[in-house]
């Protein structure tokens, strides 16, 4: 009973010792993901939705939005991708606040797509490669917190887009240590579960 003991107790340790060390590597992807820019040209540029409040983009909406317009001013993609579903409660979808945001301040209407139904990150980036994929295009900009860098990208290329992570440098929860870390931790988990566990049926 005793080496059954002992030998239950190793594997556990070996288990215990393979998951951190995976969670350790995730988040050691993480964290490298949110601190590279690989903005270059392409051919969209592509804002993950964040919160609106009555038709108005939330700060996290905004400082994504802010950094996709700073692409768009440096000529890097002749389209750009608004995403974002209607929140519950919500009378008009974080896309469309983004729209009339992004033409406010010179983005042409016939440059901008709209993806009004997503819900998740999963569901956003599904309809976008459709999008792209109906156009012949794969290459796109990924805008949004830097935290989700790593999960976002490993969605896109899921459904065969080619990424290029760009993170925004004025988030209000990048501006918060705390926050910035409880967010970070839990991409740490959701970047793997994500690809594992959401992987689209072949």
């Amino acid at each position: 009973m005793d080496s059954r003991r002992s030998l239950a107790l190793r594997f556990f340790l070996a288990f215990l010792i393979l998951v951190v060390s995976l969670w350790a590597w995730s988040a050691s992807e993480v964290l490298a993901a949110s601190r590279r820019d690989e903005a270059r040209p392409a051919e969209a540029i592509v804002v993950l939705g964040a919160a609106q409040y009555v038709g108005r983009p939330s700060p996290v909406l905004k400082a994504r939005l802010d950094h996709a317009l700073e692409l768009w001013g440096r000529h890097l993609a002749p389209r750009m991708i608004l995403t974002g579903g209607q929140g519950d409660g919500d009378t008009t979808s974080e896309a469309a606040v983004s729209r009339k945001y992004a033409l406010k301040h010179g983005v042409p209407d016939s440059a901008i797509l709209l993806e009004t139904r997503g819900r998740t990150t999963s569901e956003s980036m599904r309809a976008v490669a459709a999008m792209m994929h109906e156009r012949g295009l794969s290459r796109v900009i990924l805008v949004s917190d830097p935290f989700h860098m790593r999960r976002l990208t490993l969605i896109a290329r899921r459904y065969d887009l080619e990424p290029y992570g760009s993170p925004t440098t004025t988030s209000p929860i990048s501006a918060s240590p705390a926050r910035q870390w409880k967010y970070m931790l839990n991409e740490s988990v959701k970047a793997p579960l994500s690809y594992l566990l959401e992987r689209e049926p072949q």
